[in-house]
């Protein structure tokens, strides 16, 4: 069969649309709590401001009319969802958005007090004529364009930007009460177009316009051409933020003179302006969601202890030293387990060494003072910090200049790659022998996400494992060009080459007749040399189930190229984060092939543009354990989709009780010990 490039794949940025669809499938799904489809609306228009800030300005003018295409029914849908659904069943519930018009009297000077006293000292009116040109807008800021002119002079029209100041909530309560179930509230917008007069006295309002733009931030500095990574970066922060506009959004009736010079300032094509019927920012909406309403949101979860650390007085080393830990987040505690890990090799007299990746964290993050307080002790404490962390750089920079004001080595990794893995080495001297202890994990050494992403982590002290971690961070730290290693599958070096023989293994298998079957979870896949190594297992009569969240070029379910491949999607409570890889490797026991877990995507940049490490999971209740998990997300009828070959998704219906729950519920009920129906 015969195929052309695109019939094989999926465009890579419709299909992330269609992940971004599921995303605001959970706004509107009436099973979803009140406050969360609320929310779910946030986070659909963040992943979009993301992607515009991150892809539209690379893409060509055909494929971004075609993505603009696809994208207005959304936008429709998700205006809709809010003004025909989640407004009126937030005035049931005594939550009012309103109007200005709809406010009392005694509403509206609450209201023009707090204008007056709060906001209008930071309002700047930027004009612009022949002595004022037209001002910067930045990034993703909420401004008013307004037409105005002298009294009496009509036929001389001037505009003026506003910019609505973004360091205090954009919803202001107006009903001077705390009554969580009574609560009234006025968007800041509205409260300064109706005392917009204040900013231009003697002048005569026209028309106004609420708009933000969306600027390009797809700037990279090349570190090759720097001999500082750092000041690199930091360069790049500050260009970023001067990226071409790439998108235009307005509200209201949108006055045709104002956009056209809008656009003419800006360097905006039509098809790059959008109007919007609704709200410019969901996000906005936070102070409702901080109302105390439990029942309108998810069922508060608590992390459970790791049952092989259940034990807070138990030596953890001792505890590796006797078996593998594996541990499953949000389900399982982050504080109770990498914290705990981190903390225990600060206090540990025998612990001489502590190395660490950090990709994403919090400033205020408590591994950063453990860290900081083993440099101090006079351990040798070595942190790489990605400072190319895609929006979180300027954090990166200020916790690696803190890092090194404490004595931590701190460096940034290898010159033109990501370091991505997530990976930990505690070295130990326990009497005439050093012992390393290691933590491998799918996600970021992150507290916060920690509650909210799914992942998994592996703790071992297995010497080959360990010799390789060494082995990695003298690869980073250092000029090591190792590529043979024990049991660490490592990016750009040896990741895709070992996927692809695992891959053919299975095909060969399924020739020869033995079992064969892959599970891939992870969250996008548009690495071509992968995507046809499954093609060409799936046609030998290998079993595929590929468990994606985000992007998938890869096409499932097309008749002579990839009959035996499943995609599903599973979007919930939780964002499902970790990466799993399964291969049968002929075992009649499907328990008995080959796990692994580790940091990396199937995408082209994870397997040769950025630093990636994948473990096995070798310990049997663990790989049982795995492959229950992977089985029940292929199961799952209640957050789970499915992809048709065509690239589009359908929500799988609900087929008995236990389905119903979805799988992060299960788990939960799982963690806590309640039973399953």
């Amino acid at each position: 069969m015969t195929m052309s490039e695109k019939d094989l794949f999926n465009h890579r940025d419709l299909s992330w649309l269609e992940f971004n669809a599921r995303v605001l499938h959970e706004a509107l799904d009436d099973r979803t709590p009140l406050f969360e489809r609320v929310r779910f609306l946030g986070i659909f228009q963040s992943n979009l401001d993301e992607y515009f800030m991150k892809r539209m300005g690379s893409l060509y003018s055909l494929a971004r009319i075609r993505f603009r295409e696809q994208l207005l029914p959304l936008l429709n849908d998700l205006r809709t969802c809010f003004e025909k659904e989640l407004v009126p069943e937030l005035k049931n519930a005594g939550i009012h958005l309103l109007p200005w018009k709809e406010l009392s009297p005694e509403e509206r000077e609450r209201a023009n007090h707090f204008f007056r006293h709060q906001i209008f000292p930071v309002l700047t009116p930027f004009a612009v004529d022949s002595g004022h040109p037209f001002p910067f807008v930045s990034n993703l800021s909420l401004s008013l364009g307004v037409f105005l002119n002298y009294p009496g002079r009509e036929d001389e029209t001037h505009f003026a930007r506003i910019k609505v100041p973004n360091f205090f909530p954009q919803w202001i309560r107006v009903d001077g009460k705390k009554d969580p179930k009574h609560a009234r509230f006025l968007s800041v917008i509205e409260l300064i177009v109706a005392n917009v007069d204040s900013l231009f006295p003697g002048m005569e309002i026209r028309d106004m316009m609420p708009f933000r733009v969306t600027r390009n931030t797809n700037i990279e500095a090349d570190p090759e051409e720097s001999d500082d990574l750092l000041e690199a970066i930091s360069t790049e922060l500050k260009e970023r933020k001067f990226g071409d506009v790439v998108r235009l959004e307005y509200t209201g009736k949108g006055h045709p003179l104002m956009l056209e010079m809008l656009r003419d300032e800006l360097h905006l094509d039509e098809d790059q302006v959008y109007e919007v019927q609704g709200l410019l920012e969901y996000t906005s909406l936070k102070p409702i969601l901080e109302l105390s309403r439990p029942e309108f949101k998810f069922e508060p979860w608590i992390p459970v202890p790791v049952p092989a650390l259940s034990d807070p007085d138990r030596d953890i080393f001792q505890t590796i030293k006797h078996h593998d830990i594996l541990v499953h987040h949000p389900y399982e505690s982050f504080t109770g387990s990498v914290e705990r890990f981190i903390r225990a090799a600060v206090n540990d007299p025998k612990v001489t060494a502590i190395k660490m990746t950090l990709y994403r964290t919090g400033a205020d993050s408590p591994l950063i003072p453990l860290l900081k307080k083993a440099a101090e002790l006079g351990k040798h404490v070595v942190c790489l910090v990605e400072l190319k962390a895609r929006f979180d750089e300027e954090k990166n920079i200020l916790v690696a200049q803190s890092l090194e004001d404490s004595g931590v080595h701190v460096v940034y990794g290898v010159i033109g790659l990501k370091t991505h893995c997530k990976t930990t080495l505690i070295v130990r001297q326990e009497g005439d022998e050093i012992k390393s202890y290691c933590h491998i994990g799918t996600g970021n050494y992150h507290s916060v996400t920690s509650r909210l992403y799914t992942d998994f982590g592996l703790f071992t002290c297995k010497r080959e494992i360990a010799e390789d971690v060494v082995n990695l961070f003298h690869f980073l730290t250092g000029k090591s060009l190792k590529k043979d290693y024990n049991r660490l599958l490592v990016a750009p070096l040896t990741l895709k080459e070992q996927f692809l023989k695992r891959i053919h293994r299975e095909t060969a298998n399924a020739k020869k007749g033995l079992p064969a079957r892959i599970i891939a979870k992870v969250n996008s896949l548009d690495e071509r040399d992968l995507s046809h190594a499954l093609y060409e297992a799936s046609e030998a009569g290998v079993r595929i189930d590929l468990i994606i969240r985000g992007i998938c070029c890869l096409r499932p379910g097309v008749k002579g190229l990839s009959s035996n491949i499943r995609v599903f999607s599973v979007i919930g409570r939780f964002l499902e984060h970790s990466r799993i890889f399964y291969f049968q490797n002929g075992e009649e026991n499907e328990v008995s092939g080959e796990f692994f877990i580790g940091s990396a995507d199937w995408m082209h940049r994870n397997l040769l543009s950025r630093v990636e490490a994948v473990v096995p999971v070798e310990e049997l209740q663990h790989r049982e354990r795995i492959f229950d998990f992977l089985n029940l997300l292929i199961d799952d009828h209640r957050q789970g989709w499915e992809m048709s070959s065509d690239g589009t998704y359908k929500k799988r219906k609900v087929k008995h009780s236990k389905r119903d729950l979805g799988t992060h519920q299960i788990l939960m009920q799982k963690a806590r010990g309640k039973p399953v129906s």
